[in-house]
């Protein structure tokens, strides 16, 4: 356990349950006629996201002056250094998604994590939290 908790240290975690965190978009890439691949780079080339398995983050934006949240589920893991993506498809009603789809290289999304209720402990074991 020790040497788990040693490699986690290596590098500093992006993600605050307490504060929103503003993340760079660096990359776009159309998967298909309506889903798109976004690649966001993390406060420095060190930062790994943070997010444990079977969590997710919660993306925010003020869209026509209302607060508008959706959950997401990155595509890497801690193993990428420096950068997160999102598999994200486009839905021609959806809010945050055609936001999302909006954003040019360089513009910034806040977010949010983990969030979640259930967390995976390894070894097939979880842990699941109850309200």
């Amino acid at each position: 356990m020790l040497c788990l908790s040693f490699f986690k240290r290596r590098h500093p975690v992006t993600l605050s349950t307490e504060n929103k965190v503003s993340l760079i978009l660096t990359e776009k890439i159309a998967i298909s006629h309506d889903t798109r691949q976004f690649r966001f780079s993390l406060p420095s080339a060190r930062h790994v996201l943070g997010l444990p398995v079977g969590c997710f983050i919660n993306v925010s934006a003020m869209l026509d002056n209302k607060l508008v949240v959706r959950p997401y589920t990155p595509i890497t893991s801690d193993d990428d250094v420096g950068y997160m993506d999102l598999m994200i498809k486009v839905y021609s009603q959806g809010k945050m998604s055609q936001y999302m789809d909006s954003l040019q290289i360089g513009d910034q999304i806040l977010v949010r994590g983990p969030s979640g209720k259930i967390k995976y402990l390894g070894n097939g074991m979880y842990h699941y939290t109850l309200l």
